[in-house]
């Protein structure tokens, strides 16, 4: 998994007056768990966007100096009205530990069903998982081109030897539904087979109809 780089400094001071100061200068309070205590540091706004405004997963190194830490984002909390980030809390990975962490799904191919008339539905756009920080994806890949209308891929197709679902396995990933254009679609083809079949059916009695007539002008 790709990490991101944030620079920060240890907080002398974790008090009221304190931490408003901080966000007045343009800095964020945050707060790494996860290890025999709890590191306080602050960083500047600007240097969390590459982790906070995406859709990927990223892990996280947190330099402090001359001390740095591999953990992931856990918490983060914003202003109701100006969306700027009050405060951050992360967890210290180890390379021995499982970690669970959200992780981004990627469908990839046109499924034959969405072809057809039907309508593609994301039921999930992200996938817990737990794993070691060694194996933790950048993103889970589905294969979805073979779906069809009434197909749906669930956890239990996912399997992976590197980490393991925190979901049950009937965990609905994506599916293809059947739409009103794709309805009107078989009802169109049904009745061209209908017309078809009536068209057969009149070139049959009309060929019958000639091969009567004739027959009775020979009588």
């Amino acid at each position: 998994m790709k990490s991101i780089t944030i620079n920060g400094s240890k907080r002398e001071s974790v008090g009221k007056k304190a931490t408003k100061a901080l966000r007045n200068a343009g800095q964020v309070p945050c707060v790494l768990y996860g290890g025999d205590q709890p590191v306080h540091f602050s960083a500047a706004e600007l240097a969390f966007s590459k982790l906070v405004y995406t859709p990927n997963a990223h892990t996280v190194v947190i330099a402090l100096g001359d001390v740095s830490y591999n953990a992931v984002l856990q918490d983060i909390q914003f202003h109701p009205v100006t969306d700027k980030i009050l405060h951050i809390d992360f967890y210290q990975l180890f390379d021995d530990k499982e970690i669970a962490m959200d992780i981004p799904v990627v469908l990839n191919g046109n499924p034959l069903g969405v072809r057809a008339g039907g309508v593609l539905r994301r039921n999930r756009r992200k996938l817990r998982i737990k794993a070691l920080p060694t194996n933790l994806p950048d993103n889970i890949q589905v294969d979805i081109s073979g779906l069809k209308i009434g197909n749906k891929v669930s956890v239990s197709e996912l399997f992976n030897d590197d980490y393991k679902f925190l979901h049950s396995n009937n965990t609905v990933v994506c599916q293809v539904k059947q739409s009103r254009v794709s309805v009107d679609i078989e009802e169109d083809e049904d009745e061209e087979e209908e017309g078809s079949t009536e068209t057969t059916d009149s070139a049959s009695e009309s060929k019958e109809s000639k091969s009567e007539g004739n027959e009775s002008s020979e009588a």
